[in-house]
């Protein structure tokens, strides 16, 4: 480090050195710089060889050292190249995983998402029960449910690990920061996951607080905890469809129809969310005909309704709407974005719901959605970067990890939810997995040199 340092500082006295003075100095300032000198006018040397022989050993000599700089600088590049290539998984504190998505181990790519459930006792992450930020109806061990089964799963990709969640770094790294989750009540749910996750490691829990001093509802459309002593915020937006409900303002519209969609509108909130430094969106599970067509709300693109057109069509066109602005109003110098795709629920047919002891071997094709391969297809076509969180396939084994008949409402069964703790603490870690690869990228980096 420190024969790094000197180097530098040389390297630079050396580069300075190179400055040529504009052409309006005076003979006098050319002598002030040994290059500066050497392209001066002949007559400036008054006809003497031994000056100009000097200045020629100068000019060698400095060519000289750029040329041992430059070679220091590349052997460093180099030196850090490999020991990033080399380096194996260590987890958040300097992990080759943050580099990127997919990473080489053992001469076989890693894709994070691909992957089993495997048996892990050191989860859950936390008590649901400690943690005031969870919603009654998610504890599923305080509301009554007999076994634990489901908390001891942990998601162990191919070929690679999700790096351990480790909370002071976590709480570090977030610092100063602001987190925002934009969508339906599953991103509540990861929301109230993260939050609890990070609460762990704080001696002082009354540092945490939701900052209108509202308490966690389904209805209410912002909610915000700021944890105070690391001076960063973890917000919850609620838009369930990503893009503007509104009013049926044509009056010659069918009976049916009693409100409209505007695909092509973003939700009205979207200025709250663009000055986020993380910004986690998801969208789907109201994109069903009981939350549209059932309720009367039907699609409207600029001042046309559109009656025949297909929910999976009219999804894709908020897609591109949501796309649009983010590729406006979004610094990807400042924000990272990410998109979390559909988290399968596990009805049967019939509409029941069957909540299972363990994972499924089985997923009946759960594991796929036109709505998640919709999410990758407009992410792959923006111009700026978004990371897709492909929970989709994982969580389509989990079918012991719903609410079911264990939430604030006994009476009615729920397979589309996910218990705290559970699920959702996966794709948090996973979430943090893509939020600081880059960080830890740079700092392995700077460290090196």
């Amino acid at each position: 480090m420190s024969s790094f340092t000197k180097s530098t500082s040389f390297n630079r006295r050396a580069l300075s050195s190179l400055s040529v003075e504009s052409p309006r100095s005076t003979s006098s300032t050319a002598f002030n710089s040994p290059i500066g000198s050497a392209f001066a006018s002949p007559r400036t040397f008054g006809g003497s060889p031994r000056p100009y022989t000097n200045r020629l050993k100068e000019i060698s000599y400095l060519f000289q050292v750029l040329i041992v700089a430059g070679t220091l600088v590349s052997f460093l590049v180099i030196i850090a190249g490999g020991y990033l290539y080399v380096v194996p998984s260590l987890g958040y504190n300097g992990a080759l995983q943050f580099n990127d998505t997919s990473v080489t181990i053992n001469s076989k790519e890693c894709d994070i998402f691909v992957g089993n459930w495997v048996v892990d006792d050191s989860y859950p992450l936390y008590n649901a029960s400690e943690c005031p930020f969870v919603e009654r109806g998610f504890n599923c061990l305080g509301n009554g449910r007999g076994h634990d089964e489901y908390l001891k799963w942990r998601w162990k990709p191919k070929h690679c690990n999700v790096p351990r969640f480790q909370v002071r770094d976590v709480l570090e790294r977030l610092r100063g920061k602001r987190i925002v989750f934009v969508g339906d009540s599953m991103s509540r749910t990861q929301w109230e996951s993260l939050i609890c996750m990070l609460m762990t490691g704080l001696d002082d829990k009354r540092s945490v607080y939701e900052v209108n001093g509202n308490n966690i509802t389904k209805r209410i459309r912002f909610l915000g905890v700021r944890f105070s002593s690391f001076n960063f915020t973890v917000e919850f937006y609620r838009s369930v469809f990503l893009v503007q409900p509104g009013k049926l303002l044509r009056w010659h519209a069918p009976k049916r129809v009693k409100s409209t969609l505007k695909l092509d509108v973003l939700d009205v909130i979207n200025n709250e969310w663009s000055s986020a430094d993380y910004l986690v969106f998801n969208t789907g599970q109201w994109w069903v005909p009981g939350k549209l067509f059932e309720t009367g709300c039907y699609f409207q693109v600029g001042n046309s309704l559109r009656l025949g057109m297909s929910i999976p069509s009219a999804y894709r066109v908020a897609l591109e709407t949501w796309a649009s602005w983010i590729e406006t109003k979004i610094d990807p110098n400042k924000t990272r974005v990410l998109f979390r795709t559909f988290e399968p629920s596990h009805w049967s047919d019939h509409r029941s719901c069957n909540v299972t002891k363990y994972p499924t071997p089985d997923t009946q094709g759960r594991d796929r959605s036109i709505f998640s391969e919709m999410i990758k297809e407009v992410v792959k076509n923006m111009t700026v970067p978004v990371s897709v969180l492909d929970v989709t396939s994982m969580s389509a084994f989990r079918s012991d990890g719903h609410v079911g008949l264990w939430s604030d409402n006994p009476l009615v069964p729920d397979c589309s939810h996910w218990c705290l703790p559970g699920v959702p603490d996966i794709w948090n870690e996973i979430l943090l997995f893509f939020l600081f690869r880059q960080q830890v990228t740079f700092s392995l980096f700077a460290f090196l040199i």
